[in-house]
């Protein structure tokens, strides 16, 4: 399969038919309410916004430089944004996550980052966060905390993360899937990570 295809055969209905994702939404926290007015959630079949993410840890805990999406083009770039107090981020999110990475171990093909994105929970959903879940799911990958400002009020777009808002993220868990052509494939809180990985298998072959 071309990859230039991947943008019709990603669509949300398609998805749900074929079995990659569910047909309802797993989430601890949404913001749909505040994002409601920038249009629906999920922005898909677009070029990918660069990230804005400004504090990373690389796989070894150490600052990096901030990961950036638009580097990534030629290669399947899987975001995977989370909140540390999420259960569902943990029962699903993370694990789904490490069979991704069993299946891509390096990052030739298919290239994945992690981005906490606080909306809510500011004094627990914090940075130390991010090398804790490094090292708890053994993920040798880019970590990123992208906090919103709780100074401001609660119906301001300004309040949440800059990656929920470019991204139109209705959440946590929340999986966005970046094609190589540098456009948003995948967009929600959920994907079926086996059919997903078969699929990457099947393409990058």
């Amino acid at each position: 399969m071309a990859h230039n295809t991947i943008q019709t055969n990603f669509s949300r209905r398609s998805l749900i038919k074929s079995g990659l994702i569910g047909g309802a939404a797993i989430a601890s926290g949404t913001i749909a309410p505040l994002l409601k007015a920038q249009n629906t959630r999920g922005i898909k079949g677009v070029p990918a916004p660069e990230l804005s993410v400004p504090y990373w840890i690389d796989a070894n805990g150490k600052e990096q430089q901030p990961f950036s999406v638009l580097v990534q083009k030629g290669k399947w770039v899987y975001l995977k944004c989370f909140q540390d107090w999420c259960p569902a981020c943990h029962s699903i999110g993370f694990p789904n996550l490490q069979k991704l990475r069993a299946a891509f171990p390096d990052d030739s093909k298919v290239v994945s980052a992690v981005i906490q994105t606080t909306f809510e929970g500011f004094s627990t959903n914090t940075a130390d966060a991010l090398r804790k879940n490094q090292l708890r799911y053994e993920l040798d990958l880019p970590f990123g905390h992208d906090a919103g400002n709780s100074d401001l009020p609660h119906n301001d777009i300004g309040r949440v993360p800059k990656t929920m808002a470019a991204y139109r993220t209705g959440g946590t868990p929340w999986v966005v899937v970046i094609d190589p052509n540098g456009r948003v494939a995948f967009n929600d809180f959920h994907i079926n990570i086996e059919k997903f990985i078969e699929f990457m298998q099947e393409v990058t072959a």
